[in-house]
């Protein structure tokens, strides 16, 4: 797989304009974080992507219970995981992935180390990625709420 940011710049281009037809089921699955932009920038951050990845970064989304979907954001070291979860639902013609995650959890193991609930993010400022798009070959990629731009492969 290589997509570079101009190649991403055009369908995000195209996607702001007509959308990109994705549902709730066309991103199901463990996203692995590839690669990052920086807001403004068209380099990737190398040492900041190179981080992530070995951290196993990955973004879990799942169908939910009450909500369209539920999402996992997770990093691990070794046997230690950190993760975010909470529900989620795409609103409007692009999509938005808006998200809230409601709690973090920290495990060694299967031994939960700690588990706090998270404060509802203030209405109109909640987290969400605008999809651009999704492919075949197994990557999507979106902006975030800050103005970077991830890109994620589909773990097999």
């Amino acid at each position: 797989m290589t997509i570079d940011h101009r190649q991403l710049q055009d369908l995000e281009d195209r996607a702001r304009h007509r959308g990109t037809g994705l549902q709730c089921e066309d991103i199901l699955g463990c996203w692995q974080l590839t690669t990052i932009w920086p807001r403004g920038r068209q380099e990737t951050n190398a040492l900041s992507g190179w981080f992530l990845r070995s951290l196993g970064a990955c973004l879990d989304i799942s169908a939910g219970r009450n909500a369209d979907l539920q999402l996992r954001n997770a990093v691990n070291l070794g046997p230690l995981c950190l993760q975010f979860q909470g529900p989620g639902h795409l609103r409007g013609r692009r999509p938005l992935l808006v998200f809230q995650f409601e709690q973090v959890e920290l495990k060694l193991g299967q031994l939960t180390l700690l588990k706090r609930m998270l404060p509802s993010p203030t209405q109109g400022r909640e987290p969400f990625f605008a999809l651009i798009s999704r492919s075949n070959d197994g990557w999507m990629a979106a902006r975030g709420r800050g103005g970077g731009l991830a890109l994620w492969t589909l773990k097999g």
